[in-house]
C-alpha cells in the first residue's frame, strides 16, 4: 500500500524544527521553527484528551538561538495538512534520528466532537506518553522505541 503521503500528493508540506526549553509533569515549553516562521508555545499537562496551549510568535532569529540551547535534543520533521472528510489532518514524518515515524492527529473543538477515522490511519496513540513529542524528544533512535 502506498504511504499517506503518496496518497495526498496535494497537501502541504511544513518544514518543522523543534526543541523543548522546560518539561514537567506540569507543563512544557517548546520552541518550534515552522519554514520560515518561529512560535513559542507552553503547553498543560494533557487530561484526557484535553490541554490547554499557549502559543507565540517569536523572531526567527530567537528562535534558532533558543534551539542551540536544547542541544541534542531537537525534532525535525515535515508536516503534511491532509483535509479528509471535511478536518485537517497533521501527518508528521520524522526525519533525522525518528526516520521512519509517522504520527498523525487531528485538533477537535471538544473531547467528543464527531469525525471519521482515514482508512490509512494507524494504531491510536493519544494516550501513550512515548510518542508526546516532549518524550520524542529523548530517544536516540527509532528503534529505540520498541515498536
Amino acid at each position: 500500500m502506498p504511504s499517506v503521503i503518496e496518497l495526498f500528493p496535494e497537501a502541504k508540506k511544513l518544514t518543522i524544527k523543534q526543541g523543548y526549553l522546560h518539561g514537567s509533569k506540569k507543563a512544557t515549553v517548546r520552541v518550534r521553527v515552522k519554514d520560515d516562521k518561529a512560535f513559542l508555545t507552553i503547553k498543560s499537562a494533557t487530561l484526557n484528551f484535553t490541554r490547554d496551549e499557549f502559543e507565540y510568535e517569536i523572531p526567527l532569529v530567537d528562535a534558532e538561538s533558543m534551539l542551540l540551547l536544547c542541544g541534542q535534543h531537537v525534532l525535525e520533521k515535515y508536516r503534511y495538512e491532509i483535509l479528509f472528510e471535511g478536518k485537517i489532518w497533521e501527518v508528521d514524518q520524522f526525519i533525522g534520528k525518528l526516520n521512519g515515524l509517522f504520527i498523525a492527529e487531528i485538533e477537535l473543538k471538544s473531547e467528543d466532537e464527531a469525525f471519521v477515522s482515514p482508512y490509512w490511519l494507524g494504531e491510536e496513540v493519544s494516550l501513550d506518553a512515548r510518542f508526546a513529542n516532549s518524550n520524542l524528544v529523548l530517544v536516540e533512535s527509532f528503534t529505540d522505541l520498541n515498536l
